[in-house]
């Protein structure tokens, strides 16, 4: 086994964006904590025996990221069984799609916990472990395209995503003197398990069913239809920014929420 380039931590890693993050971050030489709920223990232990034959270290540290004493004790466990923490990747999240009007308080409550509560509880607690190992550190979190110009039928899931980019220019204002860079990616359409109701197998925005109002539906297809790069997003290529966010050439980037989306969002 080669000299480990550190220790990640990956929220939502058993499927999706977030097991390809970590499969990628164990190629590039990491060792790896993989998290998800517990009712996805199997998948966990699929994705951490993948790791292992890569030759890397691996343990699994199921928790609900958006409940604070679970986040704390996930990273004191990768820490325990590890030895430290390097990279905290804030994967986990839901995608709900509802309009303003249609929308419940308790979707956008449970929305806005885990995708922007779990990467706050998430960035919380690996600085406290950053800052006491002395090292430095990479903290990553998920935001979106609808991050960063907001889709009809997406108040919950825009908001929140919002917020992720707010609270990681904050973090890395208040991180940066501690040698702790903190950024986030903002996926456009990605083929994942989560986003199958709103995608075919070709790629193509699918939203029958989901969004009942003909001008919106059109709005959004549209959009997705004309990005200028025609190759169906993968959870492979969120994983390649992950990769070069979490490297030591990476030190000289924070507060940024770079955007990997074939071109949907340009600034």
């Amino acid at each position: 086994m080669s000299i480990s380039k550190g220790i990640a931590l990956i929220t939502g890693s058993a499927q999706g964006i977030g097991r390809s993050i970590a499969l990628r971050l164990a190629r590039d030489g990491f060792d790896v904590a993989l998290n998800d709920l517990p009712t996805k223990s199997p998948q966990l232990e699929s994705v951490a025996t993948e790791i292992e034959s890569i030759g890397r270290q691996v343990c699994v540290v199921p928790a609900d990221v958006t409940v604070n004493e679970q986040v704390k004790e996930m990273v004191g466990d990768a820490v325990t069984k590890l030895g430290g923490l390097d990279v905290m990747v804030a994967n986990a999240g839901v995608v709900t799609v509802a309009s303003l009007i249609s929308s419940s308080v308790e979707s956008w409550d449970h929305t806005s916990a885990v995708n922007a509560r779990g990467p706050y509880l998430c960035y919380k607690y690996a600085a406290m472990q950053m800052i006491d190992q002395g090292r430095g550190g990479r903290i990553i979190g998920a935001s979106s395209v609808v991050g960063k110009m907001a889709f009809p039928y997406s108040c919950s899931y825009a908001a929140s995503k919002f917020a992720v980019r707010g609270l990681t220019q904050v973090a890395a204002l208040e991180l940066g003197k501690y040698g702790i860079t903190v950024n986030a990616y903002a996926p456009g359409g990605i083929q994942t398990p989560m986003t199958k109701d709103m995608m075919d197998e070709s790629g193509k925005a699918d939203f029958e069913g989901l969004i009942d109002d003909p001008v919106s539906r059109e709005w959004i297809t549209s959009l997705l239809e004309n990005v200028p790069i025609k190759h169906v997003g993968q959870p492979e290529d969120i994983a390649s920014i992950v990769s070069y966010l979490a490297s030591k050439e990476a030190h000289f980037i924070t507060g940024q929420c770079i955007s990997v989306d074939g071109g949907i969002s340009m600034t």
